[in-house]
């Protein structure tokens, strides 16, 4: 058996970053137990929403 073929046979342990519905999607599959998975959620957003010039500027005030 290929290595890559053993993922799909053993417990999944995953983190999410970002997106909360995504792993909202991922509880409701081990709920419904459909999918053997462990997941956190991490709760992160990019400095200044994503705007380099802002964050550049925000970093010149540490």
């Amino acid at each position: 058996m290929h290595q890559i073929n053993k993922l799909f046979g053993e417990k999944l342990h995953m983190v999410n970053i970002g997106v909360e519905t995504f792993y909202q999607d991922m509880l409701s599959q081990k709920e419904a137990g459909t999918q053997d998975i462990e997941v956190i959620h991490v709760d992160w957003k990019p400095v200044a929403g994503g705007n380099k010039k802002l964050a550049g500027m925000l970093g010149m005030l540490k």
